[in-house]
């Protein structure tokens, strides 16, 4: 085993997550954060129980279930009059596949496992350390940061996000680059006191129409209403100073929830204020790594959000890297090929579906149609066997 550290980019989930399994492996552990501070951004997330059950087995979270919310079931909304198309009954979660469904604030999520980390003594956190570029050999990588001294380690995972450098420097495909989707997620959370208190029950509802989306759950013990808007939208630039947190126009939303279900347009109109954030993937590609160096999460395979899997799939890889490490101590280059041996297929299969469902939840007319009385056909059981491929893992 070598003893120069594993350097990971990026402490975001995936990255935090990945130091967490490292450290588990016996690996000494920098993760290099570009920014001065972990600040708190964000909105809510949904973490299946193939990343709940990881989380579990890192220890972090006992530390997220102080602010997380299980919800009872996700209830599936039509846009016209509001009734229940159908039932996942991700309360049974624990009892069907072993591990929690929470809902969480990103910040939650992020303050958990940072918590984690920083109790590791074979984890270190440096803030203020932006990548620039690397240098790999047969036997070390040479990290250069920004205004810091270079990095000697023993392998460099790019947990960058979608505009990551890591993988640019890799050339994992040509040509690559973040690919604009044609919508944009619109994120608020209200205050308790502003909704309806059926809205704050442990639930999660998910109303489908016509080229857009939203999804209502309660947060931080039904304190407020974390409220996403999935819309299709012109977007401009990638490289805008505000890319994910830019302020929405709340007519602009409001349009395109026109003759929706008043429930639906009372939260739209309801709602303090709006973040717009466009919704970007990357490309598909074969392979993650190159010798020492590779990537997860984002960095490796961006996805649409609407399979909910974009941090579960970033924690699957974080657990599979540390698994790989372990069982290849003394070759992190061998490490870092079966790490992608694993997860590469399986990442693209849940990107692929990710793209598929929003096609199909964004169904208008007669195929919108079609699709409710598919789903109310299949059941609550029905709904549930249908996620068993995600969650059982």
């Amino acid at each position: 085993m070598s003893d120069r550290p594993i350097i990971i980019a990026g402490a975001g989930v995936g990255g935090l997550a990945a130091a967490l399994a490292l450290s588990d492996a016996g690996r000494y552990v920098v993760v290099l954060e570009r920014a001065p501070a972990l600040a708190e951004f964000g909105a809510g997330l949904q973490l299946g129980p193939n990343a709940t059950r990881r989380l579990a087995r890192w220890g972090a979270l006992d530390r997220l279930r102080e602010t997380a919310t299980a919800p009872e079931a996700v209830d599936i909304r039509s846009s016209r009059d509001a009734s229940v198309i159908a039932t996942a009954p991700v309360g049974e979660s624990e009892k069907r596949w072993g591990a929690p469904y929470f809902v969480s604030h990103r910040a939650d999520l992020l303050s958990a496992l940072v918590e984690t980390a920083t109790a590791r003594p074979n984890i270190e956190i440096r803030l203020g350390c932006g990548l620039d570029g690397w240098q790999a050999s047969a036997d070390s990588v040479t990290v250069h940061v920004e205004g810091r001294p270079d990095i000697q380690g023993a392998a460099l995972i790019g947990a960058d996000g979608l505009r990551s450098r890591v993988r640019d420097g890799l050339g994992l495909a040509t040509p690559d680059g973040p690919r604009y989707s044609g919508r944009t997620s619109w994120r608020s959370l209200l205050p308790a006191s502003s909704v309806p208190a059926d809205l704050l029950r442990p639930r999660t509802s998910l109303w489908l129409g016509a080229g857009a989306h939203l999804v209502l759950y309660p947060l931080r013990g039904a304190s407020v209403l974390n409220a996403v808007a999935i819309v299709q939208d012109d977007w401009g630039d990638l490289n805008a100073p505000d890319f994910w947190s830019a302020n929405g126009d709340a007519a602009f939303l409001a349009s395109r929830f026109q003759g929706w279900a008043r429930e639906a347009r009372d939260v739209i109109e309801t709602a303090p204020g709006w973040r717009r954030w466009p919704l970007y993937e990357r490309k598909a590609v074969p392979t993650w790594s190159r010798g020492r160096v590779t990537v997860l999460g984002d960095a490796a395979h961006a996805m649409a959000p609407f399979l909910a899997q974009g941090a579960a799939q970033a924690i699957e890889d974080a657990d599979a890297l540390g698994r790989a490490v372990a069982a290849h101590p003394a070759d992190e280059a061998a490490a870092l090929d079966a790490y992608q041996r694993e997860r590469v297929q399986r990442a693209n299969k849940v990107q692929r579906a990710s793209r598929i469902q929003g096609l199909v939840y964004h169904l208008s007319g007669p195929a919108g149609l079609a699709r409710d009385m598919t789903m109310r056909a299949i059941g609550p059981a029905g709904m549930a066997k249908a996620s068993d491929w995600i969650y059982r893992v």
